[in-house]
């Protein structure tokens, strides 16, 4: 049987066996749990900084006390959930932040004031510009003409060619015949002008008459003979290109018997002319 000293140093020896153990077992899960918090810390961390990548109703936690700190920052309602109203929530937002941005911008404009755009921004945009092309601004400040604008004098205008048209007419048409009637066909001053030289006097040659209401020229022809002879309205009889008047200038003419002696004076000896209806009448 072994002494009391013995069993005494027997049980020192197991209990510091024991105590030894315990303290090394508790010590490594201490550690292990430390080790383990922070990475789960380091893991929940990086999933916030990533978008709160957490899944749909789970609490942001903190890493060291296991408190509730936030939520997922998808959940604006933090119901817990990401639903439908988390979505319009973000979309209300997102407009709020343009509407702040867009006013921020015409805050500025007033404070700032409005500034006109550079010069080759401008060009060929608006009523400022007009449709102008770098090189004519180059131009403008030498006084140099613009290419558009040399043609623009090269080109006739559209008014200037139809007078022009209506010249080259009148004078074939000044061609045709030593008399020329220039009438309109619903005129009544006309109707009675052309009644008396063509019924009562027989012409030869045979006058022309020209209805200026059928021309395509009408309007240009009658402004050159205002050119012309000075008058524009209508009966306008001429022979050999002079104008002796309108209806009441040939029937004043022919009632005191200076009709024939003006026509045969003015036609040069071109035209013959004689009443039809008298006996004997003479040809002259």
């Amino acid at each position: 049987m072994p002494s009391p000293r013995r069993v005494r140093l027997l049980m020192l020896a197991g209990l510091a066996t024991f105590f030894f153990v315990l303290f090394y077992t508790s010590g490594f899960d201490s550690s292990h749990d430390a080790e383990l918090r922070n990475s789960q810390g380091f893991v929940q961390k990086t999933k916030q900084a990533m978008g709160g990548a957490s899944p749909p109703g789970e609490a942001v936690l903190d890493s060291q006390t296991g408190q509730k700190v936030g939520h997922i920052p998808a959940d604006k309602d933090a119901d817990g959930n990401v639903d439908e109203d988390d979505r319009e929530i973000a979309a209300q937002m997102q407009e709020r932040l343009k509407a702040a941005e867009k006013q921020a911008k015409e805050k500025a404009n007033e404070k700032g004031g409005m500034r006109p755009d550079p010069p080759r921004q401008v060009i060929g945009v608006g009523s400022s510009a007009d449709g102008q092309k770098d090189e004519e601004v180059k131009r403008a400040g030498t006084g140099a003409e613009s290419k558009d604008t040399i043609e623009s004098k090269g080109k006739e205008p559209e008014e200037s060619r139809e007078m022009r048209d209506a010249a080259l007419e009148l004078a074939s048409i000044l061609r045709k015949a030593p008399m020329i009637i220039f009438s309109k066909s619903y005129c009544p001053f006309s109707k009675r002008a052309k009644g008396l030289l063509l019924e009562k006097y027989s012409i030869t040659p045979e006058p022309h008459v020209v209805e200026l209401d059928k021309h395509p020229l009408t309007t240009y022809l009658q402004n050159q003979l205002e050119k012309m002879t000075g008058r524009r309205t209508v009966p306008n009889i001429m022979v050999n290109g002079v104008s002796i008047g309108g209806a009441d200038d040939v029937i004043a003419l022919d009632k005191d018997d200076n009709l024939v002696s003006k026509i045969l004076q003015l036609g040069g000896g071109k035209i013959e002319i004689a009443e039809r209806f008298v006996t004997g009448g003479s040809v002259h």
